[in-house]
């Protein structure tokens, strides 16, 4: 699945594989986003990102950071609107999807 520049990047990090399933499943059940990919960033943190339209992304961001904090440590989140193709490239390399 390729990264469109007009699409928006929301990105959640948490302590922990569970608050980041649940950010996740909170994110793409409340708006219209897709799972683009997962890290384990070592010393238990993970990060989960999701792309969509820059609403739905937003959206989508602030619930899983919700759900997430509720259950576990969420240790960050951020939206970026757009970002320029280079970071695009780098979010498609870690695509789930990716061939």
């Amino acid at each position: 699945m390729k990264y469109s520049e007009e699409e928006a990047l929301g990105l959640i990090e948490t302590r922990g594989m569970v608050p980041a399933i649940q950010a996740v499943d909170v994110m793409c059940k409340t708006a219209d986003v897709v799972l683009v990919s997962y890290e384990n960033m070592g010393s238990g943190l993970v990060t989960v990102m999701v792309k969509g339209d820059v609403a739905a992304v937003k959206t989508a961001v602030e619930n899983g950071a919700a759900a997430a904090a509720a259950i576990g440590d969420m240790t960050a989140c951020h939206v970026m609107p757009r970002p320029i193709s280079r970071v695009g490239k780098i979010v498609s390399q870690h695509d789930i999807d990716a061939e």
